[in-house]
């Protein structure tokens, strides 16, 4: 897809149209700055990855040991928030619940 000098000329109208002439400065450095932030996160994320290097693997009954400790503490969240949801069933369908508030 090749844009010649017709389109791209249809495209930068079509952007001060939206925008406005005002518009554009601060639009174009606030997209300045965010990808600058972005390429910096980036950067960080792949430096984070190169010094972190490869982790030894965990031993299956490590590893059993940590899911049945992960899957106790969500069911007991869980737990509570169905608990929770009841109490506020309850609550609303109590009569006069509408009235109180």
């Amino acid at each position: 897809m090749n844009l010649g000098p017709l389109e791209i000329g249809l495209i930068i109208l079509a952007v001060l149209l939206l925008f406005g002439y005002k518009k554009l400065p601060d639009a174009s450095r606030s997209l300045g700055r965010s990808l600058r932030i972005f390429k910096g996160e980036m950067k960080g994320m792949r430096d984070d990855d190169r010094t972190a290097g490869p982790s030894a693997p965990l031993p299956p009954a490590a590893l059993d040991a940590a899911d049945r400790d992960r899957r106790a503490q969500l069911e007991a969240a869980a737990a509570a928030a169905e608990a929770r949801a009841a109490e506020l069933r309850a609550r609303a369908a109590q009569p006069g619940a509408a009235d109180a508030r």
